[in-house]
């Protein structure tokens, strides 16, 4: 399932003057109020190869996909410097680069590769978001934690509708200094131009408009990836939404799932991801049970203390076990705005098997999507009936239930939903109690009778006549 379709971005060109203070590049152009720039549509990825920054002073600079703005970082081409090419960003301190241009509403996956500079230890980064043309910004995914020399590509899921601009911020502090390269921007609908007006300056260069600054070598492709492989790609179920302000049905993007959050509840309301072949390898449980720093700062905060002494486990939505291709991708799944108190016979045992029957199924060349989620309120732990945990800011749910869209291995994934006679949907709806029976098979429902019960339209994506047709099936288990 790999293809891709890459982002196109028109640009208003930037430029500085910068001399070297640390083996960076050149000095660029000086920036002054003479000539506005001009410039020609380039895709990405932003390989920093057409930049000429070489000082670590605040300051523009004009790269091959538009203007960006760099604050303690630098273009470098030193041998310390790890990277593709002849250069990379090198961000010191808490230094950050950003765009200073929008693009088009459609990007659907982000890419950002990263290396410690030389032999410096490792840094703390992270990626924010804008969707209000640079106005305000709000951190995606988790912090990256990046160490060593090799070139690491981390990539970030965008859902939200709209243009988007990027800011990669360095957190850890000054000691330690951080390449960037290769930022990849892919979108499911084909290229695309910038969205709106691009911010810029004016470049000083003989008082004669500076050509577009084409990168020496070509852009470097990254690996494709389907544009329906997406842990989204059947829709949003509850239309969550990224504003901060929306607490009780947030969206919440993570590289290996996507939550629809209730902060009123302190559980997702559904967890979504796709689970095939590549996502399962032989990384070890990092059981790191962790706040999720990628909530908004007004949320409440779940923490594993928020179960201690429950007599409820921490129940993943978005299992351990779907996601050891990398430590990264395991460590992320023990997020706790992945897990709902579950009770341990319900956790341990009815749905370890239902997960360990969907790998086997991957494992003989199926792909999955699923959908994963809970409703009502109160639940039966081991140590009796509880309605909510952490003084009544965690909900423990009555309900605990999952959507598996099952197909073979393949591409156009939306496509052969609605033609494959291979395809299936098994679904469950499970009491949330220390007594329930450990045979999944005996809690197979349907789609719509989750949707009666939950008031989300699941599958959502699909053509209105695929998604009713599918969500009135009823799975036979393991027999089939």
């Amino acid at each position: 399932m790999h293809s891709s379709a890459y982002l196109t971005i028109a640009f208003a060109l930037l430029a500085c003057s910068q001399q070297p203070t640390e083996s960076g590049t050149s000095a660029g152009t000086r920036l002054t109020t003479s000539t506005r720039a001009t410039s020609t549509s380039t895709p990405f990825p932003e390989t920093f190869e057409a930049g000429s920054k070489g000082a670590y002073e605040e300051a523009d600079e004009p790269l091959t996909t538009g203007g960006w703005h760099f604050q303690d970082a630098l273009i470098g081409s030193s041998p310390q410097d790890h990277k593709t090419g002849e250069r990379a960003a090198r961000l010191r301190n808490q230094g950050r680069i950003r765009m200073n241009f929008d693009a088009t509403t459609g990007v659907r996956r982000i890419t950002i590769s990263a290396a410690a500079y030389g032999t410096d230890g490792p840094s703390t980064w992270e990626l924010w978001l804008s969707r209000d043309g640079g106005r305000t910004y709000a951190r995606t995914g988790a912090p990256v934690i990046t160490s060593g020399p090799k070139l690491v590509p981390h990539v970030f899921s965008n859902n939200a509708s709209g243009p988007i601009r990027l800011e990669i911020r360095k957190t850890s502090g000054p000691k330690n200094r951080l390449d960037i390269d290769d930022i990849t921007l892919e979108t499911a609908t084909g290229p695309a131009g910038a969205a709106g007006g691009v911010t810029g300056g004016f470049l000083d260069n003989g008082n004669k408009p500076q050509a577009s600054i084409q990168s020496p070598n070509p852009p470097r492709r990254p690996t494709s990836v389907d544009p329906n492989d997406g842990n989204l790609a059947l829709g949003n179920p509850s239309g969550a939404t990224s504003d901060p302000a929306n607490a009780n049905n947030y969206l919440l993007v993570h590289p290996e799932f996507t939550i629809g959050y209730n902060g009123a509840r302190g559980i997702p309301t559904w967890v979504s991801w796709h689970l095939g072949r590549a996502d399962i390898g032989q990384a070890p449980r990092q059981d790191d049970f962790r706040p999720d720093a990628a909530l908004p700062r007004q949320f409440y905060q779940v923490t594993p203390a928020s179960y201690a002494r429950s007599g409820f486990d921490k129940g993943h939505n978005c299992p351990s076990g779907d996601r050891t291709a990398s430590l990264d991708a395991n460590s992320a799944t023990f997020l706790m705005t992945n897990m709902v108190p579950q009770a341990p016979r319900n956790n341990q045992q009815t749905w370890a098997q239902l997960e360990e029957y969907g790998r086997t199924q991957v494992q003989h060349g199926q792909e999955i999507y699923v959908i994963m989620g809970s409703y009502g309120r109160g639940g039966t732990g081991a140590n009796g009936f509880a309605q909510t945990l952490d003084q009544g800011r965690v909900t423990v749910p009555a309900r605990i239930w999952k959507v598996m869209v099952i197909l073979p291995e393949g591409q156009n994934d939306l496509q052969r939903l609605a033609t494959d006679p291979g395809v299936r949907v098994l679904a469950i709806d499970t009491p949330n109690d220390n007594g329930i029976k450990s045979d999944w098979q005996q809690y197979l429902t349907s789609v719509d009778k989750i949707e009666e019960a939950t008031g989300l339209d699941l599958l959502s994506a699909l053509p209105h006549e695929t998604q009713a047709r599918l969500q009135k099936l009823v799975d036979k288990g393991r027999a089939r």
